[in-house]
Formats: C-alpha cells, sequence, structure tokens
C-alpha cells in the first residue's frame, strides 16, 4: 500500500472510532439546569456541548443557566429539564421535604465556599460570632431543598454559639456588579460565596476571607469540609423511563471530566470562550489555585459521601435517617475509597 494511503487509512480508523458513534445514534436532546454560567464547580459540565462530548455520546445537551441551586432544583422537579448539578446536601433538603432526586455523578473532588466579610468591617468582626445580628447574603434561599450555601451558613453559624434566626439571611443572586454593589453599599455585610468571585473581591480588596472550605488549614474547621459541592442529578422517572439518556450523559460528562484532566487550566479557560477579562483572569486563578477541584471519572467516594453525610446531619440534626448512599444510583459510574 502507497504510504498516502495508509496514511489515510489510519486518519479514518481514527474518526470511526471516535466520531462515528455520534453519526450512528439516534441524537437525544436533554436539558440541563445549572447555576453559571460558567461556575468554576460545574465548568465540567458547562464544557460538554463547547467540546462536543455530547455530540460523541449521540445527545445534544442544551444548558439552562439559573442563580442558584434552589433554582436549578426547581426547574428539574418542574420538568423544565432532564437533569441537574446541584451540592449533594441540597438533593438530600430535598429528600427531608418530601421530594426526591437521585446523584448518578459526582463532578467535584473539593468544595469551593468561602463565607467572606465586606473589608469596612475588618475591625468589627474577628470571629463567626461577630456576624450576629448582621445581613447575611447566598445566592438563593429556598424552603423545600435548603442550598449547600444556606446549609453551610447555618452550620457555621453554629459552630461558634449563633442560631440562624439571629443573622438575617438574603439571596443576592449570582450577578457579579449587583453582589460587589450590595457589599459596598453595606446591603449584605458578609456573602457566602463560591470562587472565583470570592478570590476576586479578595484581591481587589473589597472583602476578607472569615472561612475558606478549600483552604487545607482551616482557622474555623466544621464537620464535612470534603463535602460533595457539585454532582449530576435527575427524577427517579428519568432513570426508569430512558436509562440510555441517563448513560449517554454521564459518559459524555466523563469525557469533559477526562479533557479537563488531561489538558492545562489556560486550554481549558480558552475552551469557555469568556470575553470578560477580570472573569478570564480570575477562573485561570483558582484553576491553578486548586488542584484537587475536579473529579477524573465522575465516581463516587466513599470520603465523599462520609462527609456528605457528617455535613448535612451536623447541619440538620433532625434528618439522620436521610442519608446520601440512599440517594445515589452509581451503576453508570461505580464507586471507588
Amino acid at each position: 500500500m502507497h504510504p498516502l494511503w495508509r496514511t489515510w487509512v489510519g486518519v479514518l480508523i481514527v474518526w470511526g472510532v471516535f466520531v462515528a458513534p455520534a453519526f450512528g445514534a439516534t441524537v437525544t436532546k436533554t436539558i440541563v439546569s445549572v447555576v453559571g454560567p460558567r461556575n468554576l464547580s460545574y465548568l465540567p459540565i458547562d464544557l460538554v456541548p463547547l467540546i462536543g462530548a455530547d455530540k460523541a455520546e449521540g445527545l445534544e445537551v442544551q444548558l439552562k443557566h439559573v442563580e442558584g441551586g434552589g433554582l436549578a432544583i426547581k426547574e428539574l422537579i418542574s420538568r423544565n429539564s432532564d437533569f441537574t448539578v446541584v451540592g449533594f446536601p441540597a438533593i438530600m433538603s430535598l429528600k427531608a421535604n418530601g421530594g426526591e432526586l437521585v446523584g448518578v455523578a459526582a463532578l467535584s473532588d473539593l468544595p469551593q465556599f468561602v463565607l467572606m466579610v465586606r473589608s469596612a468591617l475588618k475591625d468589627q468582626v474577628k470571629r463567626i460570632a461577630d456576624l450576629k445580628g448582621r445581613i447575611i447574603g447566598v445566592h438563593t434561599s429556598a424552603v423545600n431543598a435548603k442550598t449547600v450555601a444556606q446549609q453551610l451558613l447555618e452550620l457555621l453559624l453554629q459552630s461558634d454559639g449563633v442560631q440562624p434566626r439571629d443573622a438575617r439571611v438574603i439571596s443576592t443572586g449570582q450577578n457579579w456588579d449587583k453582589r460587589i454593589a450590595m457589599l459596598e453599599s453595606g446591603q449584605v455585610d458578609a456573602i457566602v460565596s463560591e470562587e472565583p468571585f470570592a478570590s476576586t473581591l479578595l484581591a481587589e480588596g473589597k472583602v476578607f476571607f472569615l472561612v475558606n472550605l478549600a483552604d487545607p488549614n482551616p482557622a474555623h474547621p466544621i464537620p464535612g469540609t470534603q463535602v460533595l459541592h457539585a454532582a449530576l442529578a435527575t427524577r427517579p422517572d428519568v432513570i426508569a423511563n430512558d436509562p440510555e439518556k441517563v448513560k449517554r450523559l454521564i459518559n459524555a460528562l466523563r469525557r469533559s471530566l477526562q479533557w479537563i484532566a488531561d489538558h492545562s487550566p489556560e486550554a481549558l479557560v480558552a475552551q469557555l470562550n469568556i470575553t470578560d477579562l477580570r472573569e478570564k483572569e480570575s477562573i485561570l486563578f483558582c484553576l491553578k489555585k486548586y488542584s484537587r477541584l475536579f473529579s477524573r471519572d465522575g465516581r463516587f467516594s466513599k470520603k465523599q459521601i462520609e462527609e456528605t453525610n457528617r455535613f448535612f446531619h451536623t447541619a440538620s440534626p433532625e434528618t439522620t435517617t436521610i442519608t446520601m448512599e440512599s440517594l445515589i444510583n452509581d451503576q453508570w459510574v461505580g464507586r471507588k475509597e
């Protein structure tokens, strides 16, 4: 065989292995509700359509970005989406209030929550107890499914002798400019936020960190610091009626996780097509800072299950019968130590 033909045959074989499955399968549309766009912990799902991981699995993934985990869950239980990505304690909170979602894959390895305080209060707020009577913001608040940020705030307050009712908790939304304005104007004294927003404001001198879950040596240790921050979840009826769709999305997600593991932070940021320079630099900074941010394969780990149970049961001691184990279906990803 002529060398040129041998080269083309090789190219066609590779094309057949990695691309052809998408052409041989029926393309299925699916909607995923998720906080964002470009929330740091949820980047693997944002990346799925950008690198064609969905098409490779015969899927067309449409992302429905919302301003908080409570809204993401609401979209799913209202059947406006087929899947969601949220913190697992929010799934457990929903169960405690009569609802039910099932976690099917893990996205994160390291939680990215920060309790930050506006810089003007640096001489007044030295510890968590000093937040008593103050206004604290979270992305969204919900009654039927408390977000991880809500649960974390309550847990932190209680850890320093403050009852949650002794602080005023309000929703700040996800918009950067709005939250910055609320801090600078004194509408909120502190915010429980995720990265990269927190590190951006820290670098700009607008806030100081009181608690950072990603800190390997936290000043304020709390139960369950390895809580599963980002999990792919769906309704039980989706699993029962269309397990193939679930399998395809999980496979696409695992392609995304592997892509991230194989590429540099700069390459990941380039794929996200970010136009705002501040956001771009902030995400890149955090990707370099937190090397353990994402799962590599979507598997649920024994450590995360233990820590998530510990986190939730400490925040909600009346719900010890609800466990993470009872709310996951790991048939597609499995578990690890």
